[in-house]
């Protein structure tokens, strides 16, 4: 049984998530959560010590999670973006996105408290600069990252034995940033973007952090480009 730390990461088939479990390998074993079994057997057989956990996240159960008694680090990578004004997004947008972007986080956050608890683990939440402020056409999606920011706090209060950190990226150049970009009907500017190997060293910091240190959340915007 390897001694090494145990840390899951969701959407790892691709974009930050991937670039998350990459930078973790050297360090952790890992546990590669998606629903494309295929990327992520591709992804898995490139990191050693790690293993594909594909599942669905807004159905995930307690059989999911079970023999995972021990979790150091649990990283919640996944989510959807879906645009339009208030006007226009009905219901069905506004709960696939809740239900995506907060519910199945918080879902299997509390399926994992347990191995979290018992090794005082991490939670990294990957929010958004629509996490801390809304723009026209972004309603469903930054009233998610909101409510991801606000469980994020609760969590940390609710649980003083762990760490919880929010990551609030600006734009980064991903297949989602892409579809994004679309429905903007806006050119697709992977140069003035973020990478997602970034932001995954952002969360390798707050990970590594030495046990005094609690990085409760961080911001992170490109260098050149969009704010938000």
């Amino acid at each position: 049984m390897s001694e090494r730390p145990l840390a899951l990461v969701t959407g790892a088939s691709r974009g930050v998530g991937a670039a998350v479990a990459r930078a973790l390998a050297p360090t952790h074993d890992l546990l590669l959560g998606g629903r494309d079994a295929e990327a992520l057997a591709a992804l898995s057989a490139e990191l050693p010590g790690s293993r594909p956990w594909p599942v669905e996240l807004t159905a995930v159960t307690e059989a999911d999670v079970a023999g995972i008694d021990r979790l150091d680090v649990l990283v919640h990578s996944a989510g959807v973006a879906i645009l339009g004004r208030i006007a226009q997004t009905p219901a069905e947008v506004w709960r696939r996105t809740l239900e995506v972007n907060v519910v199945a986080v918080a879902e299997l956050t509390r399926l994992l408290l347990p191995a979290l608890r018992a090794a005082s683990g991490h939670v990294v939440l990957i929010n958004s600069g629509a996490g801390l402020r809304a723009n026209p056409d972004w309603a469903p999606y930054a009233a998610s990252k909101f409510a991801l920011r606000a469980f994020g706090d609760a969590l940390r209060l609710e649980e003083p034995a762990l760490r919880v950190t929010s990551v609030h990226p600006g734009r980064i150049a991903t297949d989602m940033q892409r579809g994004v970009r679309e429905q903007e009907g806006a050119d697709y500017e992977p140069d003035r973007y973020l990478t997602p190997e970034s932001v995954a060293r952002v969360v390798l910091t707050a990970v590594t952090a030495t046990p005094d240190a609690h990085i409760t959340e961080i911001t992170v915007r490109p260098s050149t480009g969009p704010v938000n």
